[in-house]
C-alpha cells in the first residue's frame, strides 16, 4: 500500500492556523501513540509500515517525524528499516523535530553513529523503572518541560530485550535507568528515548499478552500502581514536543 499523504489536521478558528503535520511511522500494532495521542494526534498522519505502507521521502513528511517502537530488530530482515534508518538520518541533516522511542531510539542511534546490542546481558527491561535525569536534560528543547528539576527522577515503563550501548559520538546523554544506561538522547533536532512514554492501559495489556504469566502479572501490577504518573509524563512530553514543532514552523502557539 502505498503512502498517500492524508492529512488529518484541524483547523484554529481562533487564528485560521491549522496543526502542525507530523509523520508518525508505526511498525507494530502493540505500539501506538498510546498517552502521546491526544498531543500530536490532531495533526498526524500515521504509516504502518508494518501493513506495507511506503516511507515517504523527507520532503513529504511534513513538520516533524514521529518513530515508534516495535518487536523487530534494529537489523531485522525487513526491507523498510533501512529505508527508517535512512530517512531519520535525513531529518537530523535537515533539522527536522524527531521523536523517537522504543525501537525507534534505537534506530535513531544506529543511524547517526551509535550501536544496539541484541539481548545484551543484563537481560530484558520491562515493567517501571525510576528514569535518572542527566543535567542536560533540564535544558533540553522538549525535556526541560517535563523533567522536575527538585526530583530528577520520574517512573517510566521500560519494555525492550535489545539496548543502545554506544551513544552517536555528537550526542548529549539526556538519561539513564538502573539497568541500561543510555535511556534518552539528543542527536541535533531529534529527541531518542528507549523507555516507553506512550504507555497506556491498552499498550501494556498487549505487551503483557506476549509474557507468560508471571511477567505478565508482574507488568500489569506496577503499570496500575504508576499508571497516573506515567499518563501525566507521556502528556506533557507529548505536549513538549509539539511545542518544539511549532517554535520551528514559527508558530507562537503554545511554543
Amino acid at each position: 500500500m502505498a503512502f498517500d499523504g492524508t492529512v488529518l489536521a484541524v483547523n484554529r478558528t481562533e487564528n485560521l492556523r491549522t496543526e502542525p503535520v507530523v509523520t508518525v511511522v508505526q511498525s507494530d500494532p502493540d505500539f501506538g501513540l498510546g498517552t502521546l495521542a491526544a498531543a500530536i494526534g490532531d495533526g498526524a498522519r500515521v504509516l504502518r509500515t508494518d501493513l506495507g505502507e511506503v516511507l515517504p521521502p523527507l520532503h513529504e513528511v511534513g513538520d516533524a517525524l514521529v518513530v515508534l517502537g516495535g518487536g523487530l530488530a534494529v537489523h531485522a530482515d525487513a526491507p523498510w528499516l533501512s529505508d527508517l534508518r535512512d530517512l531519520l538520518r535525513e531529518a537530523v541533516s535537515a533539522g527536522v523535530p524527531v521523536l523517537a522511542i522504543g525501537l525507534g531510539a534505537q534506530l535513531l542511534a544506529v543511524a547517526t553513529g551509535g550501536r544496539v546490542e541484541i539481548a545484551p546481558p543484563p537481560g530484558p527491561e520491562r515493567g517501571v523503572t525510576s528514569l535518572y535525569w542527566r543535567r542536560g536534560a533540564c535544558d533540553d528543547a522538549v525535556l526541560g518541560r517535563v523533567v522536575d528539576v527538585r526530583a530528577r527522577t520520574t517512573p517510566v515503563v521500560g519494555h525492550h530485550s535489545d539496548a543502545i550501548v554506544d551513544l552517536p559520538a555528537e550526542a548529549v546523554w539526556l538519561g539513564s535507568s538502573s539497568l541500561y544506561p543510555f535511556q534518552g538522547f539528543r542527536v541535533g533536532s531529534a529527541l531518542g528515548l528507549q523507555f516507553q512514554p506512550e504507555a497506556d492501559a491498552a499498550l501494556v495489556a498487549g505487551w503483557a499478552a506476549h509474557l507468560d504469566a508471571d511477567q505478565a502479572r508482574t507488568l500489569r501490577t506496577e503499570f496500575a500502581l504508576h499508571e497516573e504518573e506515567v499518563a501525566r509524563t507521556g502528556a506533557a512530553l507529548g505536549a513538549a514536543f509539539m511545542a518544539q514543532v511549532r517554535a520551528s514552523i514559527g508558530d507562537p502557539v503554545d511554543a
